[in-house]
């Protein structure tokens, strides 16, 4: 896809993979709009950001109605980042915390996509980007609520790509192990380093697919850290 001038959505842009993205985005000459809870530090013409909660519905709503107004056109790119893991035991996890997960990684997905597809449907063109993670592919232990969100996401976009692709549009899901990012904030077991992928990195996979041929369609990409546990002692 030719990307220049064209409008993209990012959500879940204060910082991590969403703010790494949009900058990204806006260097190729993106229009990008910013959906999130909290505005970014990002001073760029082209940038404009609307407060959301992407587990609101109505809120969704208005941030779509929002940037068609503001820039003009139809969104050409989606990528759903927005997303949050609560770790627990099954039986110990609150019902609060699961159906955040839910809300949040599973439903805010289907709000904003389902805005964005008929005008990708009318330009046939259109790229729609989920970031899930690899534990959209496997099961972790104490993490059943967030890998089955994520498990969900996978679960999505292999269906949606198969509904929109003969009108041009594209559904990618990406699967990426540790990030360096505050995800990790509030979980005690894991400890953010430099080892971990930058989120600088899954931005460039997110570029690098949007720019690839019109008939050419990246489905499922995983990606790792190659040392996620540093280099070998001798």
């Amino acid at each position: 896809m030719e990307i220049a001038n064209k409008i993209a959505v990012v959500t879940g842009v204060s910082k991590g993979i969403g703010l790494a993205t949009v900058e990204l985005l806006l260097a190729q000459g993106m229009k990008v709009a910013g959906w999130g809870r909290t505005a970014p530090e990002v001073a760029h013409a082209n940038f404009h950001f609307v407060a959301c909660d992407v587990r609101n519905h109505q809120e969704v709503q208005q941030a779509y109605e929002r940037t068609v107004s503001h820039f003009g056109g139809s969104v050409a790119v989606l990528v759903n980042n927005a997303g949050l893991g609560v770790t627990g035991k099954l039986d110990e996890m609150s019902v609060e915390d699961w159906q955040l997960m839910f809300d949040t990684n599973v439903h805010g997905v289907f709000y904003s996509s389902r805005l964005v597809i008929p005008g990708m449907k009318a330009a046939e063109e259109g790229h729609i980007i989920n970031i899930s993670s690899i534990a959209g592919t496997t099961g972790i232990e104490q993490m059943s609520g967030y890998c089955g969100t994520k498990h969900a996401v996978r679960g999505i976009s292999h269906s949606l790509y198969k509904e929109v692709r003969e009108y041009g549009i594209k559904v990618t899901c990406i699967y990426p192990g540790s990030v360096k990012t505050n995800f990790f904030d509030n979980i005690d077991s894991v400890t953010v380093s430099d080892n971990m992928m930058r989120p600088e990195d899954i931005a460039s996979t997110i570029l690098h697919v949007l720019q690839s041929h019109p008939n050419y369609h990246h489905v499922d990409i995983e990606v790792r850290p190659l040392m996620p546990k540093g280099k070998r002692q001798q």
